[in-house]
């Protein structure tokens, strides 16, 4: 191992995470590039605490490199993250991926990840799917009538994550070795504990309560930075999110609910009535749920609506450089984009790549410029642009999408 990347969304950043960066160092990374949630998180929201805090939090305790996971990935399903993440930081030339699991042992996390690739699978699991239960439940049962034992390994939360990062390294051929790592001290979604020594809580535990209880569970150089920001205003207000969410799904044309991507099966009537009748998220989100839909997909499909993302999605055809050590930025240098579906050789990154991904590229770039929902939520930033640097080593063009890099001397 010698260039490692890790896909997360640091909200916020915590004592976990920062053991997770010095596990990676111990095991021989010289450098550490992280994917890093932009504009939008998984759970179909926004980040509590805005993305140059989580930059400057992550730099601060170990790493050397931050780029941007764009909105429409950051918000979309785990098999879509995970593809999104892997192809950004295989682009960055990294060799391994760190993640958490709560089985810390490539060889069955890759063993499921091929059992879901196959054709065998997709009948078991549309007959569980006919049942009305969900689709991680569904998925879980067709997986344990093929290989028993697999089903279990897919009912936790961070292995079905490296279960999809495992996927996703097949499917796009990617040269990077998977490195899982135990979940310590806390786990996803659960009660606080303790590491080492070292007081840890999930990110989730840490969203439900002030910040002035924060204090035992970051970093101290972390806390600094949230303070800062919860006194300058840069803190996530949710009714300003709801407010501005709601009305850019009542202005939406009834026909465009079709298009929205996540909808099926009649999903979009539901959604349009449920919209001119809501009176809050929460509200919204209980016209919506069904047996068959988990609450965490519909907060993603009225995020994906109010934003209008669009169904079929391209690779990221953009690196956007967030924050980094200056050390590191030379990495940049040999960095290469292959973006697929275009005949003959995938070229890398090329301006006519990046223009190819419209109407998705310019609404990247709109997204980043305009900061829409979430600019009016909490912090204002300035606008971005996509330009190209010559990869000198492979004398093609690498797209990047960039606003003021921020850099930290080592420590």
């Amino acid at each position: 191992m010698e260039f490692a990347g890790i896909i997360t969304e640091y909200d916020p950043f915590h004592n976990g995470h920062a053991a997770q960066l010095a596990a990676v160092r111990r095991a021989g990374a010289r450098c550490i590039a992280v994917c890093m949630s932009s504009g939008a998180v998984q759970r179909g929201g926004v980040s509590i605490v805005p993305e140059s805090v989580r930059v400057r939090a992550a730099l601060a305790s170990g790493a050397d490199l931050v780029v941007a996971l764009p909105a429409p990935y950051a918000c979309a399903t785990a098999e879509q993250f995970a593809a999104a993440g892997i192809h950004l930081l295989a682009a960055l030339g990294c060799d391994t991926l760190a993640f958490g699991a709560e089985t810390p042992d490539p060889a069955p996390l890759l063993q499921a990840a091929r059992l879901l690739r196959e054709e065998a699978l997709q009948p078991l699991l549309r007959r569980k799917l006919s049942a009305g239960v969900t689709y991680a439940v569904a998925r879980s049962q067709a997986a344990e009538e093929l290989a028993p034992g697999m089903g279990d390994l897919l009912r936790t939360p961070n292995n079905i994550l490296g279960v999809e990062y495992c996927k996703a390294i097949l499917a796009q051929q990617a040269p990077l070795t998977p490195l899982p790592l135990p979940r310590w001290g806390a786990a996803h979604g659960g009660a606080p504990g303790t590491h080492n020594g070292v007081a840890m809580a999930s990110a989730s535990h840490l969203r439900g309560i002030p910040l002035v209880q924060w204090a035992p569970f970051v970093p101290d150089s972390a806390l600094v930075l949230y303070q800062q920001a919860r006194t300058a205003g840069q803190w996530l207000d949710g009714r300003r999110l709801e407010t501005a969410l709601l009305a850019l799904l009542r202005a939406m044309p009834p026909e465009r609910f079709a298009t929205v991507r996540g909808v099926s099966e009649g999903l979009e009537h539901r959604l349009e009535a449920a919209v001119r009748e809501a009176g809050s998220l929460e509200d919204l989100y209980a016209r919506l749920k069904t047996k068959r839909y988990p609450h965490a997909r519909l907060r993603r499909l009225v995020l994906d609506a109010a934003l209008q993302i669009p169904g079929n999605l391209p690779a990221p055809p953009y690196l956007q450089v967030l924050g980094a050590r200056k050390e590191a930025l030379p990495r940049l240098s040999r960095a290469g984009l292959n973006v697929p579906g275009r005949s003959g050789q995938n070229r890398a990154g090329s301006p006519a790549d990046c223009r190819a991904a419209q109407p998705c590229g310019g609404f990247f770039v709109t997204l980043q410029r305009n900061n829409l929902p979430y600019g009016a939520c909490f912090y204002r930033q300035t606008g971005g642009t996509i330009i190209w640097r010559k990869n000198a080593k492979r004398g093609n063009f690498v797209a990047f999408l960039t606003r003021k890099i921020r850099t930290v001397q080592p420590l």
